[in-house]
Parts: C-alpha cells; sequence; structure tokens
C-alpha cells in the first residue's frame, strides 16, 4: 500500500454573500470614480444637450349645422354628430401642413457651421468668438445672418449650399466644397447659371464664419413638421368631445409657436373655405333654377289670362278656391323636396336612408296631390281648367319667390360663412421635454454604479487565485504560514526590463529583515522559522527547497528573509540560488551571479568559491552562477548531491531556490536532495488547482510536499470571514 498523502478534491465553490459585500468594499474607492466619473458626464451631457421645448394648441370642432338654405333637412336625415377622427386627419393631411410649408418658407433652412461638440452651448449661451478663434468657419454666440431671398432651382433642392464672410462686405458662395461666386451684402446676385438667387441683407460674423443654407423638397419639409406634429382628442373619457389638442416639439421656441399658430390657422382657413364652397354650390344651383322658374310663371300668367278673357269671366266656388291653396301648398313642398333631392345626392346614394326617407315623403306628396286632382275634376269642365291654370301661376309664383328667398339667404351666409373650427388656445411653450439634466444626471449616476459594481464583481467571479488559507487545507495540503504583503518590501523591489521583449520583472534589491525587522511578514517568517524548526526535526537532513507553482509568487523573497531570520535566530544558514535559468537572489545581497552554483557544476571553480558571505551575521549565499545551456542536466549531476552533502555538515540550515515547479522540472531534480519541501502560493494569484497541479507534480516524482505558505496576504473586506484578522496584529 502507498504511504502517499491522499489528496482531497476541491470543494465546490459557491457565492458567498458576504464575501462579495467585502470586494465591494475592498473596491469601494474605484466603484466612487467610476460612479462619480459618469455622474459627471452626464451633467455635462445635459449642459451640452440641445434643449427641446414643446408648445401646444386647442382647438375645438363643433357639431356641423345641417340646415341648408335650400331647406331644411335636419328632419329627414337628422343632425349630423361630430366626426373628430376625421378632422384629425384633416389637420395632419399634406393639404393642411403643405400651406403652412409654404406660408412660413419651412423648406428653407440656415444653420450656423458649429463646433463640434460644444458648438450649439455656445450659440444658446451667446458666448462671443475668441481671439484665438479668428479664421475658423465656426460660428460663435454673438454672429448672425438675415437671408430675406433665397431661390434654388428644384433639381439643386436638397443640397448644401455654404456661404462664408470675407472682407469688405463681403461673401463667398461654395458648392461641394468649391467657390462659385462672390456676393456683396444687401445686394441680389445670382449663382450656379440662374439656378441660385440670393440676397443677404445683414452677415454679422468674423472673416471666415460660414453659415448652411438648405433648401428642402417641399414633401421633405411637410414629413419633418408632421414628425413632430402630434394631434390627440383631449378629454371625453370615451365621448367624442371634439375638442383637438396640438402638441408641438423642436429646439426653437419661436419656431414652434409659429408653427403650431400656423397649423391651426390654416385648418381653420380651409375648414371655413369647405363651409362657403357649399353654400357656393348651392348658389349656382338656385342661379340656374331662376330663369327657368321665371320663364314658366310668365308662361302660366299668359294661359290664365288668355283663357279668362275667352270665357269673359268664370266665378270659383270655395271648393275650387280651396283647391288652389291647396295644389300651392303641395306644389311648392315638392319643389323643396327636389331641391333637398338634388343636394342629398350629392352627399349620399339613393340607397342612404336620409335619402330613401325623403323620397318617401315626396311619394306622399304626390299621392295627396293625385287625391287632390281627382277631386278638381268633379268640378265643372269651365272651373277645373281655371283651377289648373290658376294653380300653375300661383304655386310658379310661390317658388320663384322662395329660390329667390333662397339666394339672398345664400348670399348672406356665404359672405359669413365661420366654419364650424374654432381655436380655443393659441400656441404656447408648455415646457422643455428634453434633456432632463436631473433624470439624466440619475440614470449616468446609476449606470456606472451598476458597471462599476458589475465589473468588481464579474472580475471576483472569473479571479481563481486563492485568498485564504483554509481553501488551501481543504484541499489537503496543510498552510504553514500565512504572510501578510508588506509595503517596505515593495520599496526593496525593483522592476527590471528582461531582453527579447519579454514582461519585466520584480527582483529584491534588499532584505526586509535587515531593513523592517518589526515588519508584520516577518513576524509571520518567525511563526514559520518555529514551526519547521520542528517539523525539521524528523527529516533526514537540514536542507529546505521553497518552490511554486508558478513565477512571480514571491518564493525568493520568502527564502531570502526566512534565512536571514533564522540567522538571527542564531543558526549558520546557507541561501542556495538553484534557478540556473531566471534566478536573481544575488541582487537581494549587492552581489554578482557569477561564480555561483552553475560555474561549480559546470567544473568550472572549487565548491568553497562559491560560498559568499551576505554582510548579515551567520548568513551565507550561493548565487546561481553563469545561465548555462542545460541547467536541469547539471542538476542531476552527482556533482551537485555531493555538493549538498558537504554544505549540509557546514550548516545548520540550506534553503534551495527552485524555479516554478509547472514550468520546469528542476525543482522535481533539487528535490531529492532535500528532505523539506514547501510550496508558496501568492494571495489572489494562484488557483487551488493550480497549487494541487505542482503538489502532484512533486510526488509524481517522489517528492513529498510538507505544505504551503500563503504569500501577499491583503487585509481586505471580503477575505474577513475571521481567517486572517490575527494575521495582522502587531505587538510592541
Amino acid at each position: 500500500m502507498s504511504d502517499k498523502p491522499v489528496t482531497q478534491a476541491p470543494p465546490e465553490e459557491t457565492i458567498d454573500l458576504g464575501r462579495m459585500v467585502g470586494v465591494l468594499f475592498d473596491h469601494k474607492w474605484l466603484i466612487i470614480f467610476v460612479t462619480g466619473l459618469f455622474a459627471a458626464v452626464g451633467i455635462v451631457h445635459g449642459m451640452l444637450a440641445t434643449p427641446i421645448y414643446q408648445s401646444d394648441a386647442l382647438v375645438q370642432v363643433e357639431r356641423r349645422s345641417t340646415v341648408s338654405p335650400l331647406g331644411d333637412i335636419g328632419n329627414v336625415i337628422g343632425a349630423e354628430g361630430l366626426n373628430t377622427p376625421a378632422e384629425l386627419q384633416i389637420l395632419q393631411s399634406r393639404m393642411v401642413l403643405g400651406q403652412v410649408v409654404d406660408r412660413l418658407s419651412q423648406d428653407i433652412i440656415i444653420r450656423p457651421v458649429e463646433i463640434p461638440v460644444i458648438g450649439d452651448f455656445v450659440l444658446r449661451r451667446n458666448i462671443p468668438r475668441p481671439p484665438f478663434m479668428e479664421g475658423q468657419p465656426h460660428i460663435w454666440g454673438d454672429e448672425s445672418i438675415d437671408v430675406p431671398r433665397f431661390e434654388l432651382a428644384e433639381g439643386r433642392r436638397g443640397q448644401q449650399i455654404l456661404v462664408e464672410r470675407i472682407i469688405d462686405d463681403r461673401y463667398r458662395v461654395l458648392v461641394n466644397g468649391e467657390a462659385v461666386g462672390n456676393g456683396n451684402i444687401g445686394e441680389p446676385a445670382v449663382f450656379l447659371d440662374g439656378d441660385l438667387e440670393l440676397t443677404i441683407e445683414r452677415f454679422d460674423a468674423a472673416v471666415g464664419g460660414r453659415f448652411q443654407l438648405l433648401r428642402q423638397h417641399r414633401n421633405s419639409a411637410i414629413r419633418s413638421i408632421g414628425g413632430r406634429l402630434q394631434v390627440v382628442e383631449a378629454g371625453g373619457r370615451g365621448s367624442p368631445t371634439g375638442m383637438l389638442r396640438m402638441t408641438m416639439v423642436g429646439p426653437d421656441r419661436q419656431e414652434i409657436t409659429r408653427t403650431l399658430d400656423a397649423v391651426a390657422e390654416t385648418f381653420l382657413t380651409q375648414n371655413v373655405e369647405r363651409q362657403s364652397a357649399q353654400a357656393q354650390q348651392s348658389l349656382e344651383f338656385l342661379e340656374q333654377q331662376a330663369p327657368e322658374l321665371r320663364e314658366q310663371l310668365v308662361s302660366a300668367e299668359q294661359n290664365l289670362n288668355e283663357y279668362r278673357a275667352n270665357l269673359d269671366s268664370v266665378d270659383l266656388s270655395s271648393e275650387a278656391q280651396a283647391a288652389i291653396q291647396r295644389y300651392i301648398e303641395l306644389d311648392t313642398r315638392l319643389n323643396e323636396l327636389e331641391f333637398q333631392e338634388a343636394e342629398l345626392a350629392q352627399r349620399y346614394t339613393p340607397s342612404h336612408p336620409s335619402y330613401q326617407a325623403l323620397l318617401r315623403q315626396k311619394r306622399q306628396i304626390e299621392q295627396d296631390r293625385t287625391e287632390l286632382n281627382a277631386r278638381v275634376n268633379e268640378l265643372p269642365a269651365a272651373q277645373q281648367e281655371v283651377v289648373r291654370r290658376t294653380r300653375d301661376v300661383e304655386v310658379t309664383q310661390a317658388i320663384y319667390v322662395n329660390v329667390l328667398n333662397k339666394m339672398q339667404e345664400l348670399q348672406v351666409a356665404r359672405a359669413g360663412t365661420i366654419g364650424n373650427i374654432r381655436i380655443i388656445d393659441n400656441a404656447v411653450i408648455s415646457g422643455q421635454v428634453a434633456p432632463n439634466r436631473a433624470k439624466t444626471t440619475v440614470l449616468a449616476t446609476l449606470l456606472g454604479f451598476i458597471l462599476a459594481v458589475g465589473g468588481v464583481l464579474l472580475r471576483e467571479l472569473l479571479r481563481r487565485g486563492v485568498d485564504s488559507p483554509e481553501q488551501i487545507e481543504s484541499a489537503g495540503l496543510p498552510v504553514y504560514a500565512t504572510i501578510p504583503l508588506s509595503t517596505a518590501q515593495n520599496k526593496l523591489a525593483r522592476r527590471v526590463k528582461r531582453k527579447r521583449r519579454k514582461p519585466a520583472q520584480d527582483i529584491v534589491v534588499g532584505v526586509l529583515a535587515e531593513r523592517e525587522p518589526a515588519d508584520l511578514a516577518l513576524e509571520a517568517l518567525r511563526g514559520l522559522r518555529t514551526s519547521l524548526h520542528f517539523a525539521m526535526l524528523e527529516g533526514r537532513n537540514n536542507r529546505l527547497m521553497i518552490t511554486g507553482p508558478s513565477p512571480g509568487v514571491g518564493k525568493s523573497f520568502v527564502s531570502i528573509n526566512l534565512g536571514a531570520v533564522s540567522a538571527q535566530a542564531g543558526k549558520r544558514v546557507l541561501i542556495v540560488d538553484a534557478d540556473l535559468r531566471k534566478g536573481h537572489i544575488h541582487h537581494a545581497f549587492g552581489k554578482k551571479s557569477e561564480n555561483g552554483l552553475a560555474d561549480f557544476l559546470a567544473g568550472q571553480i572549487p565548491l568553497t568559491e562559491i560560498i559568499q558571505p551576505t554582510g548579515i551575521d551567520n548568513y551565507w549565499v550561493v548565487t546561481r552562477g553563469t545561465a548555462p545551456p542545460n541547467p536541469s542536466e547539471l542538476l542531476m549531476q552527482p556533482r551537485f548531491a555531493e555538493a549538498m552533502e558537504t554544505l549540509s555538515h557546514q550548516f545548520d540550515l540550506i534553503i534551495v531556490d527552485t524555479p516554478p515547479v509547472l514550468a520546469v522540472t528542476d525543482a522535481s531534480v533539487v528535490g531529492k536532495q532535500c528532505d523539506t519541501t514547501l510550496l508558496v502560493a501568492r494571495f489572489e494569484t494562484n488557483p487551488v488547482r493550480e497549487i494541487m497541479a505542482a503538489k502532484r507534480r512533486l510526488e509524481s516524482n517522489g517528492l513529498v510536499v510538507q505544505g504551503a505558505i500563503l504569500n501577499a496576504m491583503e487585509r481586505k473586506a471580503s477575505t474577513a470571514s475571521g481567517h486572517y484578522g490575527y494575521y495582522f496584529y502587531n505587538y510592541r
């Protein structure tokens, strides 16, 4: 049965909320900085962003009157209800908006050439042009232009025209970056072979200042207004009210107010014109009927007079006179219904209920007239003829007089048409809708906070380095010491640039135990010295190998200072730099790497010449020597084992610093000459799996790893679960 220790599998990682809170506390300054940065960006954005204002107006669509000058047809078709959706569509139609574009010349856009990013802010604040910006094309807050005439050929619509101020009250016109001519301020000018007619009345700008002139296509200008115009029915709660609230947004308060007023006035005007056009159509119809009725009246009077003259005289009975009056009533009513039918025919089809109701009234009157004719036929022949001819005269005269009255009424109605649209509230600025500076700042701050917290937590979740000795011990490897991060040690480290464009390397240029003997890291190393004293009593030799899974874990720092505190305890200590490739222990003692271990193994110098004093009592060092091409082969020679055996008799403790286990095999070779082996892992750098992989690598070569050292432990809230606190206590 193998006597190798059983390696336990690392426990499954879980999310510790307390740890997450601690991580956030550890990175509080980063979170505060990022949050503050985003808040500042939000404030700056709120200051630089172009304000967008909203203007609103209110119009009323009244119930359309159904009383026609041709007759009251309200009893036939009933009162017309509100058709608000139709009026709403008319209000937003190209017919109305197109008239607004023509009325306000909304297809002409004049824009200054602004400074990037801050240009609008400069114009809004009326910041004058500084002296160092003379000659630049950008327009500043105290500069403006007045263009009363700007005509551009249809084929060039949508093309930007630049006008640039030049000296002597003149300006230059540029198209596509090329100058096409110059003009005088205050005088009409023609460019582009007559395609461009331009008059600039005033050009208050420094020499070099530019404005952009753009004449849009009419449909583009209409879409621009329609995109900013919103119309909704106000109130009602489900029932039509006819109150339409119009809103428009834009950066120019005067422009949106003026445009919204123009939309309301144009809507009112077209409604009045539409109502007036209906009266005009009715008037034209009556004007066509009047001459015909006059001729019919003259003919009827002649017929009646001729008949009376032929018969000398005919007395009408009361029954005949009553029949004549009844004829007048029925024919007059029938004639009015025919006029109403002509009006309804313009609005409805014969199948419409209103049209059918009118036809039923006509049939009833015609039926009454037929019955009246039957009664008249019972009278004497002479009276029958007189009744008929008198009826024709009286009825035609009544209808003719009625038509003349209707014509006068229509003329008055046409002149006084007011429509069924009324402007209740003219356009006013109701407020600023964007940017909401407070909201923008709050959202930017929240976004910065979320990103900062998310970044910190994501980094923590992705980080796999150990942050507590319990993580290593739970994997089956005892932790001999936890060494706090030493700020004083950072002052003793020097960054050396390596050759062949490789990353820079931190090297130790002093011994912390000599410079700062009261440092907390040294207190932890003294505890490690005590633990090793008892652990090595059962060992076969006094040799200790210190290695690590990867570079940069601080194994050289641990080796150097562990040797120093052991020497200070009265032991004769030798530290051997067995990293023949990149060892740099010699820098800590101010030595050179020559005449070291590699030179001895190569047979160039004897063993006694590679042992050098460190300047600390009871402390000697063997440097790595000249870097050889075959370090592993040199360490495998019997010469190395013999040297280690000889040195064991001369010193109380030999500490051997080796290359990383997972990088090269040197540590496995050196470890066979050392009875005690310790792995150094760095706080939040080496994952547990990496540490255990290094342990398995050594064990596969027959070595036993006694324990681990957790180096550079930092005092963090995220690790304040009880395992670190006592490492940072100091007692003096």
